[in-house]
């Protein structure tokens, strides 16, 4: 992963998120990811935090830009790692959010991995 993938894979993700576009923002995902999160707990009751596949993650992140219209991202920095990038941003709640996104040979997340500020 080079840092002007990153950076672009970023502004894009954070783009899609800040403009509630639903299509935009599964459009980075394999169909079959996996997304582990403690907010999947709250929002959808799922004890493990954990979702695989396009269809149920996005029924997940539809909820959740239905219960939070005001959702914008502020990104503080991207990271770059093997195939996987961190985006550190200030979420929904004024909390600072990580996320590890882990990326397969085409460019698409296959994993992610949210982290959220307590």
């Amino acid at each position: 992963m080079n840092r002007k993938t990153a950076e672009r894979f970023a502004s894009e993700w954070l783009d899609a998120w800040n403009t509630h576009d639903l299509p935009r923002i599964l459009a980075h995902y394999t169909d079959d990811f996996e997304m582990n999160s403690p907010v999947i707990t709250n929002v959808m009751g799922i004890p493990e935090g954990q979702l695989i596949g396009k269809q149920a993650v996005g029924a997940y992140w539809a909820k959740a830009l239905e219960l939070f219209p005001n959702l914008r991202f502020e990104p503080i920095c991207t990271m770059t790692g093997i195939n996987s990038i961190v985006i550190h941003y200030v979420g929904a709640t004024g909390k600072r959010a990580a996320e590890v996104f882990s990326f397969n040979a085409a460019g698409l997340v296959y994993r992610a991995h949210a982290h959220y500020e307590q």
